[in-house]
């Protein structure tokens, strides 16, 4: 069996960094590592082509060549998820489809054309695709109901499929679920509140794979949540850290983790001596009534500056969710976002009108409300698919003005620069990187547009002297941060042009008063 395993577009997005990899000759962040899964899982006597549309074509030689094509992607990719089918059935191949998307609207990758659709987790519904297509089906829809596998069995991704020089950073997984009850997450609702881990072996396992393969650069561990299961993460840290300096620490370490992460010193220090650098924390709103009524209950348990300042200090870069439009929030939550975000110094700030997604508890209560108005995105140029509590067009100029200033160059470069100078000299071993002319050419484009072409260049060159002046061992990491903002100041203008069109399609087609939400019963109830 020849299988074409396909990964859709994403449209440009908060995280999609185009004007920063174009320095460094990369086309995307991070590879498609649910499809590497897929090919370690099916029968490897198949053969598998892998094609991101992300970072390349489909050529016609790839059509030609494919018996069967496998589709797998998250909502936002949605409009070229549905045109892959779409053009995968004009040319009269079978489509198989999975992931996020397929498993939260399946009617939809359905009427496109998909002739399997294999949902939720593929360590148990792949066996059952297979088992299809040995007994000659040609359509089905195949379901875990209910049943979360156990991811210890999961083999090693297939990750010689990736072209390793157009990816920054690599992908790689330790654990699905989160213990929390968030009312807008979808997490829960595909991977459970039971978080379960791989073994350590198996991880390390994987991270050996990518070094024989070559890789040498950064690693972001796709956990929605990486320390779910405290004592697991640190039951694998232990073992990591002799890998890691055994192999003279061959990658930095990026996740994502709850802001629960602040009281637990030993965790934090784990972290650091295996090389990870950063973490991206899911605060939403400094508005504690709004994480109550959202059900964020672990963000109301301490102060949220003083949680970003210790794990900060701890050595670990912050980077931060939030969003604007919960029931009940009070005008001025866009200005109260900015100003958390200053205090804390946090420079990567990712930032987003709610969105009601398919099966959340948020999308149920919203349904019985009568307040739905579509699918629901997570993309930051989409406008809020639920009518809110206050007026939408007061929601949305907060939205846009706070996206603005957020990413004002002169405020992004001051707060990355407090950010390093809290953030201290790194506190593990690294072997120094081949400087190559890529590299060398990103830094002097850095330093000629926002130290010379643009009006923040006495703030970038003041800043940067401060940092080689104060914490000189940063400096690198820093001016890489830096660059990110190379994307943010053309993203805010698309922010602003996309949600202001989608405001006045709104207002002209739907205008709405503000409704009263019914009461949200609480966890203890």
């Amino acid at each position: 069996m020849r299988v074409l395993l396909l990964y859709p577009l994403f449209p440009k997005s908060f995280w999609s960094f185009e004007k920063a990899l174009e320095l460094v000759d990369r086309k995307a962040l991070l590879p498609p590592l649910g499809l590497a899964t897929v090919a370690a899982i099916l029968p490897q006597e198949w053969e598998f082509r892998l094609v991101d549309r992300n970072v390349g074509d489909v050529t016609e030689t790839d059509w030609a060549w494919a018996e069967l094509v496998i589709l797998s992607g998250m909502i936002v990719q949605a409009e070229d998820f549905l045109e892959q089918i779409r053009e995968a059935k004009r040319r009269g191949k079978r489509v198989a489809v999975g992931g996020p998307y397929a498993t939260a609207l399946p009617q939809e990758v359905e009427t496109a054309g998909a002739d399997y659709l294999i949902l939720d987790e593929g360590e148990i519904t792949l066996p059952l695709f297979i088992e299809a297509i040995a007994q000659g089906k040609t359509e089905g829809v195949f379901r875990s109901d209910g049943v979360r596998p156990d991811v210890t069995t999961t083999p090693i991704p297939r990750f010689d499929l990736f072209d390793f020089n157009v990816y920054d950073n690599m992908s790689v997984q330790f654990s699905r679920g989160c213990p929390f009850q968030c009312e807008f997450c979808d997490i829960i609702v595909l991977y459970g509140r039971k978080p379960r881990t791989k073994e350590p072996s198996q991880f390390l396992a994987e991270l050996e794979r990518l070094y024989e393969l070559g890789w040498r650069r950064t690693i972001f561990l796709v956990d929605d949540n990486f320390i779910g299961n405290k004592r697991n993460v640190k039951l694998l840290l232990k073992e990591l850290q002799p890998w890691m300096a055994a192999h003279g620490y061959p990658f930095h370490f990026n996740t994502e983790a709850s802001v629960d992460l602040a009281q637990d010193a030993e965790l934090m220090e784990l972290m650091v001596a295996c090389n990870f650098n950063a973490v991206f924390l899911g605060i939403e709103t400094p508005d504690e009534s709004s994480l109550a009524l959202t059900q964020k209950f672990q963000n109301t348990r301490d102060s949220l500056t003083e949680a970003v300042d210790t794990i900060i200090e701890s050595g670990l870069r912050v980077m931060a969710g939030f969003i604007i439009g919960f029931d009940g929030e009070k005008a001025g939550a866009g200005k109260r976002i900015v100003q958390f975000v200053e205090r804390t110094a946090i420079p990567t700030a990712f930032f987003s009108m709610l969105q009601a997604l398919p099966d959340t508890a948020l999308w149920h209560r919203l349904e019985r409300e009568g307040r739905l108005r579509g699918n629901g995105n997570i993309n930051n140029t989409t406008l809020m698919n639920f009518i809110p509590t206050r007026p939408i067009e007061d929601i949305t100029r907060e939205y846009i003005d706070a996206f603005w200033e957020l990413y004002d160059p002169v405020k992004y470069l001051d707060r990355t620069y407090r950010h390093f100078l809290k953030l201290g000299a790194p506190k593990h071993k690294a072997a120094l990187r081949k400087v190559s002319w890529v590299s060398v050419r990103a830094l002097l484009t850095v330093c000629w547009r926002q130290g010379v072409v643009r009006k923040s260049r006495w703030r970038f060159w003041s800043n940067l002297i401060g940092i080689l002046r104060h914490n000189p061992q940063v400096w690198d990491h820093y001016l890489s941060i830096c660059a990110i903002n190379e994307h943010f100041l053309e993203y805010r203008w698309i922010v602003r042009k996309q949600i202001e069109s989608q405001l006045a399609e709104f207002i002209a087609s739907e205008p709405q008063q503000p409704v009263s939400p019914e009461p949200i019963e609480s966890a203890a109830a």
